[in-house]
């Protein structure tokens, strides 16, 4: 029996690439780039987190952030605000119109995986949803990888 990792990181690419090309079906009228959505989502994940908390995050050279930042608040999706106590920092928060635009992407996301997994075999939809706790411990594992600098 061959290795699972090469199928396992082709499937995933070929599911990212597939829901990207559906979320841009879905949502025609979006005008954010992935990297900016995930900019966002990770900001929604992490209120309040400075550039270079979401630079280390994303894996983003710390400039890409702040001319992502830089568009992203031109929009009015993003804020500045001093980092608290020590004014010379930076947080970042999602204004109403960012947090809407994360909700709507995930929204897109959950209704595409639904209206697809309407069209997939039922038990193999048992088994994609038995999986989920197991990505989700595959998710970190990699997360873990990346935050300690080691890629395999």
């Amino acid at each position: 029996m061959t290795a699972p990792e090469p199928a396992l990181a082709d499937v995933v690419a070929r599911l990212r690439r597939a829901m990207r090309r559906a979320a841009r079906t879905a949502d025609p009228e979006n005008t954010l780039s992935v990297a900016q959505l995930e900019l966002l989502s990770c900001l929604f994940e992490n209120p309040g987190a400075r550039p270079s908390r979401i630079a280390q995050l994303l894996k983003l050279a710390p400039n890409s952030v702040t001319t992502m930042v830089t568009g992203l608040r031109s929009r009015d999706l993003v804020t500045r605000t001093s980092g608290g106590d020590d004014r010379r920092t930076v947080a970042l928060e999602l204004t109403d119109t960012g947090r809407a635009a994360v909700e709507r992407w995930q929204g897109h996301n959950a209704a595409i995986l639904a209206a697809a997994l309407d069209g997939v075999h039922p038990a193999w939809r048992h088994l994609i949803a038995a999986a989920v706790p197991a990505l989700n411990e595959l998710v970190g594992a990699i997360d873990a990888l990346a935050e300690s600098g080691q890629s395999h």
